[in-house]
Formats: structure tokens, C-alpha cells, sequence
């Protein structure tokens, strides 16, 4: 896994896989001279249909034989892209992980409903600062375990 996001140019068969630049919005990256030397070379604009952008998470699911390009995303630059990524419910639950970090109330409540929506626990971690542990036996909880 990399820390970077990568911009990649989907051909038919994966336009489902990563996000569309109109969704995230303005990112700083696309300002580089590299970045823009890329999009030129490959004859493309931020506008583009065909490309595509995911976080360091999910960069394996790349196709090997996609053009790509890995690029730096600050944290609210992820946070948009995840959410972009993210489909509704997934996304409302993790809005109220992130506002967990800034409070301590119904920490067990809210972690049991992240894992019952389908966040994963890893992702958990990320937005939250909750340990490994933690999450790990929240999740266990609500698997019945």
C-alpha cells in the first residue's frame, strides 16, 4: 500500500472503480507541473470521464495495465474523496465518526452502528483514533462473537 492517491485513466471495463474528479472538487495536486504534464501527454482534462481517482486504500485495485499516476491528497482531500467514493448511509456514518473524535459521548453506539453499516474496521481507526483493539472487540460484539 501507498501513502499516495492514485489518478488513473479507466477504460470501459472499470469506469466503476474510483471516483470521478467532478466529485471530489479542486485538489492542490492538480496544479503540479507533473500532474499536468500527465493529463497533457495523455491527452485528457480534470473534466474527463475516463479519469479517475482513489485513495491509498484501494490503489490495488488498479488495473496493471492502467495509465496512473500517484499523487498527493491532503487529509480534507481524502475525507472528500472516501466520501465521494462512499454511498449514502456509509457516508452519514462516517460523518459521525469523524465528529466522534471531538467528543467521548456513546462511543460504543456509534462504533457498533459503524460496523453494522459496513465500514470497516481499519477505516474505523482512521477516523475515529480509536485503537485496533477497541474496534476489533466492538466488531467481535456485533459479529456475536
Amino acid at each position: 500500500m501507498t501513502d499516495d492517491a492514485y489518478l488513473f485513466l479507466a477504460d470501459g471495463s472499470v469506469t466503476h472503480l474510483g471516483a470521478p474528479l467532478a466529485l471530489v472538487g479542486d485538489l492542490e495536486c492538480l496544479e503540479t507541473p507533473a500532474v499536468r504534464g500527465w493529463l497533457d501527454a495523455h491527452g485528457v482534462t480534470p473534466a474527463s470521464t475516463a479519469l479517475r481517482l482513489l485513495p491509498p486504500e484501494e490503489t490495488g485495485s488498479i488495473p496493471e495495465e492502467a495509465e496512473k499516476l500517484p499523487v498527493p491528497l491532503s487529509e480534507e482531500e481524502l475525507i472528500r474523496l472516501r466520501h465521494a467514493l462512499a454511498p449514502g448511509a456509509l457516508a452519514r456514518v462516517e460523518d459521525e465518526l469523524l465528529a466522534y473524535r471531538d467528543c467521548a459521548g456513546e462511543r460504543d453506539a456509534l462504533l457498533h452502528r459503524a460496523v453494522a453499516a459496513g465500514v470497516p474496521p481499519h477505516r474505523i481507526v482512521q477516523l475515529t483514533g480509536e485503537e485496533p483493539e477497541t474496534v476489533a472487540s466492538v466488531a467481535a460484539r456485533a459479529a456475536g462473537r
